[in-house]
């Protein structure tokens, strides 16, 4: 597999200089080598007119050497990347278009005098002067007519023709050259190097309407503005290409390499858009080449890095880049926006490459996600089996695998969010289903934990800990994923059964210790139901203590089971059919300590948290129903407990009419039939009396 560092090192392109913009002048060719081309090309037409001193031509190689030592010196950062240039900018009226009268070529600017010679025009070109850029163009109107007139040998016009080829030579280099570095040229340089190119631009369009001169060679079109922006091209790579500073810890190289990019496009950028394009005429629309050129060259990096074997990291940071920072961050930036919002560059990927990298990258995070997740619950499992004591805050037992597993999936949705809404949706169902699945794991090892730690000393702290991350889940869940309550009850059912498993666990030992407490009231036959009541309540009001470090949302629903567990045995104990009462007063004494028990068990278990509002009829209608003794009310009674509690059945019913002896066997028959009327109502959300084993 190729290594992402491989790729970044060997990497093509110079090392450009921190803080300098070039703009190559002709592509592939140095300044001297462009010399020679005109040198020979003027040789062949007069050697001894035209050959060049020795102290001409040296002086723009001088210049150049001195520029290249002086780049080095220049600090990082395209803020100090033009200090050359630092006169005051004087606000210019509109540029200039090629169309406009004072862009048109002119025979010769108003000077006395002669015009200058060819070999005067070379001096002037070799020592960067452009003012007389006019003469070579006028030298080459001149050759054309005087090639159309006739009178002049072929060998005359070739020999001509190649001095003027030769003086485009150094003018190209010339122009251009200013072009590759415009901020550091004078702005008198810089302008009249932009007028050659709009010029040159007018006379290809004026020979491409005009007859051809047979005699002459072709040499238009020149497309000096084609060849400025593939300088541009070139500027970009060698911009981009640049060896970025070292690799600072923690930040790969892949990292280091999109970074140096984009703060090299960015910050170029903006230069472009505040100093270069006042300077320029909106026929170069310099900013859209600019852009162009860079865009084109950092999506040609990407597609070649997207062709190899990323890292998941690597895979990560490319969709980051592509999706989101260079849309948002850079061609969106403040400088920018305005600038490019009708530059259409289009993506850095193709379409199709970017969903490849985007299923590869979900399929990442899935994988580490789910990792992950087992990881947190494998390392919780083992403190319960250590016997390690949960942690207290703000007065409540609590677990950090409920903050572990959110910070993970909320971790990883974060990430695919950062590179579009549409990852992240993505993302956010494929978490889900791995969310149910680590839950679903979690309550399998809880209940192996709570059937195989009952010695630890840390046994009910665990459970209590366990039971409050329920909270946490859900709350979670509802507030962060907001998704609809179907399914987020059907996400959390795993948590539902964890916490009912745990409230069993928790309230097993009391329930048995109320177990032979309920059982007085049959042995004793019901003589002293008020004091075998205040023994169960205070049975249980000394054991409640231990479930003071449940949150308070769930000691008050631990407290409805409590509440449920007192009801429903004070009902199996009525249903035992031992105590059968044959006098009207006897059934009367019986219901009112029924009720005063039932008002005493609501009492109690209100004041400790329980909301089982729905319990409060439970006793007293059943004491009302062995208060009655006509067998017409006791039927309106028995219809209104079926609708209370849909669960009450024809068996229930016998145990408790067990109790009236001295109602008629058709009574207690027609009593019962009563609850046929409601065969068809539906199951009870919340269970009595199916709770409820009778004989």
């Amino acid at each position: 597999m190729l290594k992402m560092v491989t790729f970044f090192q060997g990497l093509p392109g110079q090392k450009s200089v921190p803080g300098t913009l070039d703009f190559p002048g002709s592509p592939q060719k140095s300044r001297s080598t462009s010399e020679a081309e005109s040198e020979a090309s003027m040789s062949e037409a007069s050697s001894e007119d035209l050959m060049p001193s020795q102290h001409t031509g040296m002086a723009p190689d001088g210049e150049e050497e001195e520029s290249a030592k002086k780049e080095k010196k220049k600090s990082k950062g395209l803020a100090n990347m033009f200090s050359v240039f630092t006169k005051g900018k004087k606000k210019k009226k509109s540029q200039p278009r090629l169309s406009d009268p004072e862009v048109q070529p002119k025979s010769r600017p108003e000077l006395d005098g002669p015009p200058p010679t060819v070999e005067e025009v070379k001096e002037a070109l070799e020592s960067g002067r452009l003012e007389t850029a006019w003469r070579v163009l006028a030298l080459e109107r001149e050759l054309e007519a005087e090639a159309t007139a006739g009178g002049t040998s072929d060998e005359e016009l070739v020999r001509q023709q190649s001095k003027v080829e030769a003086l485009y030579l150094l003018l190209r280099d010339q122009v251009l050259g200013v072009l590759r570095r415009p901020l550091e040229a004078p702005p008198e340089r810089l302008r009249q190097a932009l007028e050659v190119v709009s010029q040159q631009e007018l006379e290809d369009l004026r020979v491409a309407t005009a007859p051809a001169v047979a005699v002459l060679a072709v040499t238009r079109p020149r497309r000096w503005l084609q060849l400025w922006k593939g300088g541009v091209a070139e500027v970009a790579a060698e911009r981009l290409d640049a060896q970025p500073a070292a690799v600072p810890e923690g930040r790969s190289e892949a990292e280091n390499r999109f970074l140096h990019m984009g703060r090299t496009i960015k910050e170029d950028l903006e230069v472009v858009v505040e100093r270069l394009k006042p300077l320029f005429p909106p026929e170069f629309n310099v900013v859209h080449t600019y852009a162009k050129s860079y865009h084109e060259h950092f999506a040609a990096h990407l597609c070649t890095l997207a062709q190899f074997e990323l890292c998941e990291r690597d895979t990560y940071l490319l969709l980051l880049w592509v999706q989101n920072f260079y849309p948002n961050d850079i061609l969106n930036s403040p400088k920018l926006a305005t600038e490019l919002q009708d530059i259409r560059l289009g993506s850095l990927l193709p379409a199709k490459q970017i969903r490849l990298l985007e299923a590869v990258f979900l399929s990442n995070e899935v994988t580490n996600v789910k990792l992950l997740m087992t990881r947190a619950l494998e390392l919780e499992s083992q403190r319960w089996a250590r016997d390690v004591a949960p942690q207290s805050l703000d007065g409540h037992y609590h677990s950090e695998l409920t903050i572990d597993i959110i910070q993970i999936i909320s971790q990883s949705q974060v990430k695919a969010e950062n590179i579009t809404s549409d990852v992240g949706l993505q993302i956010k169902q494929l978490l889900l289903v791995e969310l149910a699945a680590l839950l679903r794991s979690y309550q399998r090892t809880f209940d192996e934990f709570l059937e195989k730690s009952k010695l630890l000393r840390n046994y009910r702290a665990n459970i209590i800990a366990n039971i409050n991350n329920c909270l946490s889940f859900w709350t979670s869940m509802e507030q962060t994923w907001q998704i609809p309550q179907d399914s987020l009850r059907y996400l959390m059912d795993p948590l539902k059964d964890l916490k009912a498993h745990g409230f069993d666990t928790l309230l097993q030992s009391l329930f048995l210790d109320l177990k032979p407490l309920f059982k007085k009231f049959t042995q004793t036959r019901w003589a002293t139901p008020v004091e075998t009541l205040e023994e169960i309540i205070a049975a249980v009001g000394v054991r409640l203590p231990e479930f003071s470090e449940l949150k308070d949302c769930f000691r008050e629903e631990l407290m409805e089971a409590v509440h449920l567990h007192l009801v429903k045995e004070y009902i199996i104990r009525l249903s035992k059919r031992r105590l059968v009462l044959k006098t009207e007063e006897q059934q009367q004494q019986l219901a009112r300590h029924i009720l005063a028990n039932a008002d005493v068990i609501q009492r109690f278990c209100t004041q400790n948290g329980s909301t089982a509002t729905w319990l409060n009829q439970a006793l007293p209608k059943i004491a009302e129903i062995i208060h009655l003794q006509d067998a017409n009310a006791i039927k309106i009674e028995v219809a209104t407990y079926a609708t209370l509690y849909p669960d009450f059945s024809k068996g229930h019913l016998n145990a408790i009419l067990a109790i009236k002896g001295n109602l008629l066997s058709s009574e207690v028959k027609s009593i019962r039939n009563i609850l046929d009327i409601n065969t068809e109502v539906q199951e009870p959300s919340r269970p009595l009396f199916s709770l409820i084993k009778v004989g």
